[in-house]
């Protein structure tokens, strides 16, 4: 029996979007009510406004949040995001997608996520740093190696990391490196933590070309978000033999048909660089980028990128979520109408959080592995969820999100209702 066509409005947020495939997932397994509040509702939610001194004495006032969503197959777990147009709604969604991402990777974990309202780019050193202090402070009392662990996400990086595991060490008397993951190597980061979630797209679209006959060499290539995730997934493809012919950030973006230097463009971007600034290519906007005749497309910029106006002009064959949420219910529908492939979110940039996981079990070991173990790991497990994925949807006659979403909710249902309901 096919499942429910998840539906919502055609201009939906992120946590309109998220609900709607609950919902979705939730109607095919014929989830009880109850069982239904609990699995979409967030669990709970902390909202601060907190003070920081900026560098010429005054004092401004930002907002941050840390929400978790789950907790029934183990603590929390999710990124923290610094970014102007981070919104309560926003943070909510991005949780349940990590309790969703945790679940089909089959991780002991439940979801979570934070975010501040604010352009980290304004601040100057100083600054960032009072302000992840004092934000850490805010959000102590809920996060913790057993409770909640952040991680790197849109706006935050290691460095960010190493200050919250030293504020929360400075709380408790004593280094609580597990309460972070993503963080330097140096003080308990794991090695190929930074690239896991760009590696682990790389892994999925060679899964793919192997189901698909398809050679990677040659292939080609757009990636609509030139961070953390779409740099590094760019330079491996490219490395990989694949022609990477479209890159783009907020400034902008880049079109070679030929083929970009993506290394040299990564460097350059790494080095503070916006591509905007950069040569290598014809100029053209993300949006555009995401209507380019390509084999593989990569959102891996904000959510809600591709709706169903943008999903019509959609030529790539494969589309590959390296974002979460890029795709909007009604985008969902044309894409599968138009018979292109996705891969969703949940799966497909469940890199990062697997070698968080990684991170972690390091951590409270105090016993660290070396660098092709970690890839090694990372490797066995996405394809190994890949191919449940894949084989549920075969199975059920479902997209592979549809099968995804099945696969997390049922795994989160089931340690919900063995658990029980705490009177």
């Amino acid at each position: 029996m096919p499942i429910a066509r998840v539906t919502a409005k055609a201009e939906t947020g992120p946590l309109e979007t998220a609900i709607a495939q609950f919902e979705a997932a939730a109607e095919r397994l014929n989830l009880d009510h109850g069982l239904r509040q609990v699995l979409g509702t967030c669990k709970r939610e902390l909202a601060s406004n907190f003070p920081v001194q900026m560098d010429d004495g005054s004092t401004k006032v930002f907002t941050g949040y840390r929400v978790q969503h789950n907790l029934a197959r183990g603590p929390a777990k999710g990124g923290i995001r610094y970014h102007p147009a981070v919104t309560l709604d926003e943070v909510r969604a991005l949780a349940m997608w990590m309790t969703w991402k945790s679940a089909v990777v089959n991780l002991p974990y439940g979801g979570a996520k934070g975010g501040v309202i604010v352009d980290p780019k304004t601040l100057s050193p100083t600054e960032l740093e009072n302000l992840t202090r004092r934000y850490a402070t805010e959000i102590s009392i809920i996060i913790g190696p057993n409770q909640d662990i952040p991680a790197p996400d849109m706006g935050t990086d290691e460095r960010i990391m190493a200050w919250i595991m030293d504020t929360i060490s400075m709380h408790r008397g004593y280094t609580e490196a597990g309460v972070v993951t993503g963080k330097p190597v140096s003080v308990g980061g794991s090695l190929g933590r930074k690239e896991a979630t760009g590696r682990g797209i790389l892994y999925l679209i060679q899964q793919l070309c192997r189901d698909k006959g398809i050679a990677l060499k040659g292939a080609t290539v757009a990636v609509q978000g030139f961070g953390n995730v779409g740099g590094v997934a760019a330079t491996l493809l490219a490395q990989e033999g694949a022609r990477v012919v479209a890159v783009s950030d907020s400034s902008g973006g880049l079109h070679n048909g030929k083929g970009l230097d993506v290394e040299a463009l990564w460097a350059r971007k790494k080095a503070g660089a916006n591509l905007c600034d950069l040569k290598g290519g014809d100029r053209l906007s993300g949006e555009e980028l995401l209507t380019l005749p390509v084999d593989f497309l990569v959102p891996a910029a904000m959510e809600g990128q591709i709706t169903g106006q943008i999903a019509g002009g959609v030529r790539a064959r494969f589309v590959v979520e390296g974002a979460n949420g890029p795709t909007t219910p009604d985008g969902d529908a044309v894409l599968a109408d138009k018979g292109v492939l996705v891969v969703p979110d949940i799966l497909a940039n469940a890199g990062g959080i697997i070698v968080s996981y990684f991170e972690w079990v390091q951590d409270l070991q105090f016993f660290f592995w070396a660098e092709e173990e970690v890839r090694e790991r990372l490797q066995r497990a996405i394809t190994r969820a890949y191919r449940e994925v894949c084989a549920l949807a075969e199975k059920e006659r479902a997209s592979l999100r549809e099968a995804a979403m099945l696969l997390a909710v049922a795994r989160v249902e089931e340690a919900t209702r063995v658990r029980g309901i705490y009177p």
